[in-house]
């Protein structure tokens, strides 16, 4: 390997880094918001816009930063956002109350932003199509490991120190990466300087916003609630604004739009980008209920919970380090629907989970979950990707990140939807009212896992505590289904809309069938 090309896969380490900060940052939370809501006097509603608050900036700022990167240099924007990052995390750490650390966490919601996507456009400029596969892999990788690694630091620091030092920790992260990011990333710009673009700017960004709050609504309060319907609907609204926006600039002689029409048309970037959000969207339902599935029915604390997700990422990285090998072999049509299937699979498997499943067990299915994500996440974003020219990887790749983005909340709500509405109809049918417990008891029991469990336990109440581990593990199983047909309908569309076969790449910039098999291998 020439000096060249290893400056260029150690400058994917400093991208890589950057992506962990950000991926941890919010794995860590996830762990520490028993503590943050006594340290803060956080309300529950407290507790959720603290990650809410932080996606709702992420999401409206995607493609702003994307477009800043283009006009102003995309090593600017990621070292800026690293700064910006570090700055947030401190303001968190030495909050003392809730609204100076949500406010840390919007400062922290606007740096992902710009990491995130100067990250993946990174990969872009520094990779030609053919190294770009095994790029991505590797950029996957850090997110992946952040799943695990989060709970499992956070939880042994949060039982040693002082509760501030889970978020300080990004800083001396945040700092190497900037580090090496400034001696190792080239900067590149746009040679054309895009337009500012304001009408489409604020269509995105009013538009992604207010679908993420809408889902957030929908998964806090049901899919009933008013609030989030109206959200959605009008986060839609601007949404199909933009993209009619954007064709209509986009055919103006001098018209100067903030996203190539031609990738909003049917095609490989298109298809590859909904595809790796479908592929996110079927696997979080794991990551939403295995957690409390570890904790609140099995018993094991925090450390053991992280310790029972390995498998997961292991099959993450297997599946993503196979996507480079089987695209070409077999097509990037069949290897995304093979990881799909294998999706779908472990799904299954997953529902016949028990309250007395054994570790092997769930970590066999769990792992198979990961496997198949892995594999049709690569080889979709490496699809997308292929279609891509260095010359507006900023908000090309911001786009590839709003599906993204918003893939995560969606699938949230709809497996957390479905947990609740199995889980309070189980519940229902045990007839807790008719077994002599109070009340209040009940009502506690309907509330969550968790608080039926130690209600339960408090209560002297052993068949009430078992009952509410059988509801919840009933609405698990109900969840992994409904993200099982997920992963279906993404094979499907993946045998449906993915290239078959070989070609060559067309002027446009699009790349037709030979041109996309030919990306994903390595």
């Amino acid at each position: 390997m020439s000096s060249s090309e290893s400056r260029r896969w150690w400058a994917l380490g400093a991208v890589s880094l950057s992506v962990l900060a950000v991926s941890l940052d919010g794995t860590v939370l996830s762990v520490a918001q028993p503590t943050l809501s006594t340290a803060l006097d956080a309300s529950q509603s407290d507790l959720v816009w603290f990650s809410a608050g932080y996606l709702l900036v992420l999401a409206a700022a995607v493609l702003p930063v994307g477009l800043a990167g283009d006009r102003f240099g995309r090593r600017r924007v990621l070292l800026v956002s690293l700064a910006v990052f570090g700055q947030g995390s401190v303001v968190c750490a030495c909050a003392g109350s809730a609204g100076v650390f949500l406010a840390g966490r919007l400062f922290q919601g606007l740096a992902g932003a710009g990491i995130t996507v100067m990250a993946l456009s990174a990969l872009i400029v520094l990779f030609d199509e053919q190294e770009r596969p095994r790029a991505v892999g590797i950029y996957q990788a850090a997110t992946f490991v952040a799943l695990p690694l989060g709970p499992i630091l956070g939880g042994w620091m949060l039982s040693r120190f002082w509760w501030g030092w889970v978020f300080l920790l990004n800083v001396p992260v945040v700092v190497l990466a900037a580090v090496i990011g400034f001696v190792l990333i080239p900067e590149s710009r746009a040679t054309r300087r895009p337009g500012l673009d304001p009408v489409g700017t604020a269509a995105s960004a009013a538009g992604l916003a207010l679908v993420i709050y809408g889902l957030v609504r929908a998964g806090e309060r049901g899919w009933g609630s008013l609030d989030a319907l109206l959200s959605m609907a009008a986060g839609a609204a601007a949404v199909v604004g933009f993209v009619w926006w954007e064709r209509r600039l986009g055919r103006r002689p001098t018209g100067r739009p903030l996203v190539d029409p031609r990738l909003l048309r049917p095609g490989p970037f298109l298809w590859g980008s909904v595809l790796a959000a479908v592929a996110g969207l079927a696997m979080i339902g794991v990551l939403f209920t295995m957690p409390q599935y570890f904790q609140g029915v099995r018993g094991t604390g925090t450390l053991g919970s992280g310790l029972r997700l390995l498998p997961l990422i292991g099959g993450m990285v297997v599946g993503a380090g196979l996507a480079g090998r089987l695209a070409p072999a077999i097509t990037v049509r069949l290897a995304t629907a093979l990881g799909f299937v294998l999706l779908a699979g472990g799904l299954a498997v997953g529902a016949t989970t028990t309250p007395t499943s054994g570790t092997v067990f769930t970590a066999g299915w769990t792992a198979l979950v990961g496997a198949g994500t892995g594999l049709a996440l690569s080889v979709a974003t490496a699809a997308a990707l292929a279609g891509l020219s260095a010359e507006r990887s900023g908000t090309e790749s911001a786009v590839v990140q709003a599906f993204n983005k918003t893939s995560g909340p969606l699938g949230a709500a709809i497996t957390g939807s479905v947990l609740v509405a199995v889980y309070h109809a189980r519940l229902g049918s045990a007839r807790l009212d008719g077994i002599g417990l109070p009340a209040t008891v009940a009502e506690s029991a309907r509330r969550s896992l968790y608080d039926g469990t130690a209600t339960a336990h408090a209560a002297g109440a052993p068949g009430l505590e078992q009952a509410v581990r059988a509801a919840f593990v009933d609405g698990m199983s109900a969840a992994c289904l409904a993200s099982a047909a997920i992963a279906v309908l993404g094979a499907v569309a993946a045998l449906a809309v993915l290239p078959s076969g070989r070609s060559r790449r067309t002027e446009t910039g699009q790349q037709t069938e030979e041109g996309t098999a030919d990306a994903v291998a390595h």
